[in-house]
């Protein structure tokens, strides 16, 4: 059983929507031309493969199958899916997934990574330009979503779709869970996006939102670096605590953070690191999870 979100949360949440009730924002920071991460697919999937982002990426994605349980036979929106490394995870547990980005390089990488390619017969492109009839299925379209092929042959369910978060090109209760990881933090409205999650997602549904921790020490040595850096991503990313993620919606949620250890910590220290975080606010990737009513 999931642990509630602890009391102290819940007020934190409280006080943060009372602060924040006169903030005005726009939806995705403005873009031109090419979108910000087309050019960043493998030097972003390259960092991962480092000793230290093999370890983030592991105690990220166990939370985030722990909050969202992802099941077979599952309709699953992968919002900001980037280049699929935990669309990969959803799809491999059998669910049938739709990765959606604002970067369409993002996702031709993530569908070349995952060396899925178009069964015979299927006429739609990968991935797909928002809009097209694909993507669009209502709450009673009990049909197949469109089919692809993995690695070894395999049927697969995905298909990946350009567009922005903060207006989704679905029609409402499309899906039965919704997640989005680490794309918030591109998103200067944050109540707007996890809106639209909550729109398209079944009642009784879980949406899951992981983002950067405003509370982290790893938010901190961004930021101060970022002034250094006119050209760090850092400069244009917001970084949200638990209780603002939380205050995200008016639904109740709980909260959890990973990643506890250092950049420059031992690697040997890892693990009891995150053993000593739990339960903390200050690891540097926080995950809310809330139940569509």
């Amino acid at each position: 059983m999931l642990p509630q979100a602890n009391l102290g949360m819940r007020m934190a949440a409280d006080r943060f929507r009372a602060e924040d009730g006169g903030r005005k924002s726009v939806g995705r920071v403005a873009m031109s031309g090419k979108q910000r991460f087309d050019d960043w697919p493998e030097r972003y999937d390259r960092w991962f493969e480092t000793p230290v982002g093999k370890a983030v990426l592991k105690y990220e994605k166990e939370l985030i199958l722990e909050l969202l349980r992802p099941g077979r036979g599952e309709r699953i929106l992968d919002a900001g899916s980037g280049t699929g490394i935990f669309t990969r995870e959803f799809i491999a547990l059998g669910a049938a997934v739709v990765g959606l980005d604002i970067s369409l390089a993002m996702l031709v990488y993530a569908e070349k990574k995952a060396a899925l390619r178009r069964a015979p017969g299927v006429k739609y492109p990968m991935p797909i330009r928002a809009g097209l009839a694909v993507p669009r299925q209502g709450p009673g379209d009990k049909g197949p979503m469109p089919l692809c092929l993995g690695e070894k042959g395999q049927a697969l369910y995905y298909s990946g779709v350009t567009a922005d978060m903060t207006a989704l090109p679905f029609a409402d209760r499309t899906f039965d869970k919704s997640v989005s990881v680490a794309a918030l933090e591109f998103v200067a409205d944050e109540k707007r996006a996890v809106a639209e999650l909550f729109r398209v997602t079944k009642p009784g549904g879980v949406v899951v939102v992981a983002t950067l921790n405003s509370l982290s020490p790893w938010a901190a040595r961004r930021s101060v670096n970022a002034r250094r850096d006119p050209e760090s991503i850092f400069n244009r990313v917001f970084f949200r605590s638990p209780a603002q993620l939380l205050a995200a919606t008016s639904v109740p949620g709980m909260v959890r953070t990973a990643v506890h250890f250092g950049k420059e910590d031992d690697p040997a220290t890892f693990d009891r690191s995150e053993r000593q975080g739990e339960g903390s606010d200050t690891g540097a990737f926080v995950a809310a999870r809330w139940v569509k009513t």
